[in-house]
């Protein structure tokens, strides 16, 4: 693996002399802004899409309009600060590229660790042994550029790694009409619907966990009556226990020791002990590594296909490759990110030898 970054993208902006112009003002724009603050790291303002200004202050700033900072300053900084997957705002973003510099300050979207030099350093041979894991050059490719893409914030690494999911279904995936499928996190049925698209509506069963109350209501409308289907307002974690869950977050509500709803969770052994499953996806926002190690007896015994989420932590893109490899070494190991700004939608598939 070949990483050339001298420096991370927080010292690059801490020892610039240019002014330094967020860009979104939600969660992320609040996480950069707290690492910001613990740096000692000064901005001189926040922007956002011109469709979202509307006079309105983030942080103590008004939110202002690029044009605004154009006519205000000669040369500045802009640190993206939302993330997006919608083409026309990433096209949007690659030309305002053209004539600023474009930076993305990367904070996971749960837990405190930065995904800076030191962190990097830090967990050097489990992240040169997790590359060491990839199954193809491609992934290698994903790899590298994700590693380089943390660190220095350059967004041509993460546009230089996109790909679309056909290519993953079609080529690594290869979904049969005979699937048994566990969807963990399934919100609404978009992955339901997904899995469907690519085996031409065929499966043997579906089983679908989905923890935040309103939204299992949802997904109940969509596919509930669906034959051989089993739903559950559930989460998924190592054991079979009690929780506590933070429903406020949306998409994004996850387990949470700050959550104030009770929370019954299970593992996929329990799910699986007495049937055989062959593919599973698990966007579980954060709980991805513990509910791997409740499906070491599944994987082990088998081996079905996986689409993981690998974007929620900074240490995902390393922990969650070693520990597949070491509950199965059967596994091949692939590395995919799907076009989004930051590295969300970046995914690890993984299917037997």
């Amino acid at each position: 693996m070949n990483i050339d970054i001298k420096n991370d993208v927080w010292t690059v902006l801490k020892q610039t002399d240019k002014p330094l112009i967020i860009y979104g003002m939600g969660n992320g724009a609040d996480k950069i802004l707290n690492e910001f603050e613990k740096l000692d790291i000064k901005i001189y303002g926040v922007i956002a899409s011109d469709d979202f200004v509307r006079g309105q202050s983030f942080r103590g700033f008004t939110v202002k309009k690029l044009f605004d900072i154009e006519n205000e300053l000669d040369d500045f900084i802009i640190i993206t600060a939302f993330g997006t997957s919608r083409p026309d705002v990433i096209n949007h973003i690659v030309e305002i590229s053209k004539k600023h510099t474009v930076l993305s300050a990367d904070v996971s979207v749960y837990g405190d660790n930065i995904f800076n030099m030191e962190f990097y350093r830090s967990h050097y041979a489990e992240i040169e042994q997790a590359y060491s894991l990839m199954a193809d050059e491609q992934s290698q490719k994903v790899f590298e550029n994700e590693i380089c893409f943390k660190l220095s914030g350059n967004l041509q690494y993460l546009f230089d790694s996109f790909s679309d999911k056909d290519e993953v279904f079609k080529n690594i995936l290869k979904l049969s009409d005979k699937e048994s499928y566990l969807d963990l996190g399934a919100y609404r049925g978009d992955t339901i619907q997904e899995f469907l698209s690519y085996t031409d509506g065929h499966y043997s069963s579906i089983v679908a966990l989905e923890p935040d109350r309103k939204t299992f209501q949802k997904l109940k409308t969509a596919v509930g009556n669906m034959k051989s289907v089993q739903l559950f307002n559930m989460g998924i974690w190592s054991d079979d226990c009690d929780m506590t869950f933070n429903a406020s977050l949306g998409r994004g509500s996850s387990i949470s020791s700050e959550g104030k709803q009770s929370l019954a969770v299970t593992k996929v052994d329990t799910l699986f002990r007495a049937r055989h499953l062959t593919y599973m996806k698990m966007d579980v926002e954060g709980a991805e590594y513990m509910a791997l190690k409740g499906a070491e007896n599944t994987l082990r015994r088998d081996c079905p296909k996986l689409n993981i989420a690998a974007y929620h932590r900074s240490e995902d893109i390393f922990t969650l490759p070693i520990m597949i490899h070491e509950i199965n070494p059967e596994y091949k190991i692939f590395l995919r990110q799907h076009p989004h700004i930051p590295a969300w939608d970046m995914n690890i598939y993984a299917v037997g030898k």
